[in-house]
């Protein structure tokens, strides 16, 4: 046995055609098996649910968002965590192919790379009450 049922989650269960199982919501590793580090794929999706879908130069978070090089890639800019955010099409288009500086356009915020724990709970929806004990929160 590699694992065990802490706590259960109410009014759920694993049915087969003749047994039935409560449905785990917490379970205690009996034996460690080491996982590599998980980490955050740099994507379009992921940037826009990184800055929580709203322009990282006016704020807003109406209409259809892009991906914006704050370095633009033509002046040596990369794809990566630090260089890409959200933002409109407005402020995308007025930003064009400058700095944020030469545009005088400013960030709301430092883009950075999202911890895996972290991004993970702000995406995932709500946390189970069961599981609040565990959790460093």
């Amino acid at each position: 046995m590699k694992a065990e049922m802490v706590e259960k989650r109410r009014n759920k269960e694993i049915r087969t055609i003749s047994r039935s199982f409560p449905f785990p919501s917490v379970i205690r590793l009996i034996q460690y098996i080491k996982m590599p580090y998980k980490k955050i794929e740099l994507s379009r999706k992921n940037i826009l649910r990184r800055d929580n879908n709203e322009c990282q130069y006016c704020g807003t978070k109406k209409g259809n968002m892009t991906v914006d090089h704050i370095i633009p890639k033509s002046r040596g800019g990369t794809d990566s965590w630090y260089n890409l955010i959200t933002a409109c099409v407005d402020c995308n288009n007025k930003k064009g192919n400058k700095t944020p500086e030469e545009a005088k356009m400013y960030l709301r915020k430092i883009p950075n790379k999202p911890h895996y724990i972290i991004f993970l709970k702000q995406h995932l929806g709500k946390t189970e009450e069961e599981w609040k004990q565990f959790l460093f929160m």
